[in-house]
């Protein structure tokens, strides 16, 4: 029982990992009926790499020709119950008709393919001084009485009279913020909360099951 239940578990982390995560679009398949001595839809619009396919209902023979087109195509006469399919790989309006029937009109609208911009990389902000490191050496303390205390001392004295030293400069403080590292994706939180909540409800009810 706890090992089905671990398999519905992963199962649903599975399922929830297929949600949350975009997959890429793929190259769709249009139909178009020769019916009724017309094409139908009469007029299509599709992406470069897309597909259409004519099938013929009808009893007399019919094709597909391009009269204007950013490249022609021509399918062979259709009986009835055959199909003929052409991949669009430039944009742009292909208006076509029935070389049998010139009546028979229509037009495919084919739109260039969807891209994703590049997502910016992230710039890493220069790490804060050390102020350790520029520590004046006036501030190690000398032996008591000595002569270099002396010395020291006349020499610090007027710095404590100029005033305290200045505040560090707000560029440090947000150099230091800039370095603090990036938040958590909401919908990771979501998925996360939603996936414990399915595994504890997995889990009470095979242990009920069990008692």
């Amino acid at each position: 029982m706890r090992r089905a239940a671990s398999l519905a578990a992963a199962g649903l982390i599975v399922l929830l990992h297929g949600v949350f995560v975009a997959t890429p679009a793929q190259a769709a398949t249009q139909q178009v009926m020769m019916a009724g001595y017309a094409f139908s839809p009469a007029a299509l619009t599709v992406h470069v790499g897309d597909t259409v396919t004519w099938t013929q209902h009808d009893q007399a023979p019919h094709d597909a020709t391009t009269t204007s087109a950013p490249v022609s195509f021509r399918s062979p006469q259709l009986s009835q119950g055959q199909s003929w399919s052409y991949t669009f790989r430039t944009p742009g309006t292909y208006a076509y008709y029935c070389s049998v029937h010139p009546d028979m009109r229509a037009s495919v609208t084919v739109l260039p393919a969807a891209t994703t911009a590049p997502q910016p990389k992230p710039t890493q902000a220069p790490a804060a001084p050390n102020p350790a490191k520029h520590k004046p050496a006036s501030a190690v303390p000398a032996p008591s009485g000595s002569p270099a205390q002396a010395a020291t001392s006349a020499v610090a004295a007027p710095a404590t009279e100029a005033g305290p030293s200045p505040a560090a400069p707000p560029a440090v403080a947000q150099q230091a913020a800039a370095a603090t590292g990036p938040t958590l994706d909401p919908m990771l939180l979501v998925a996360g909360l939603v996936t414990g909540v399915a595994i504890l409800c997995l889990l009470l009810l095979s242990s009920r099951r069990t008692s």
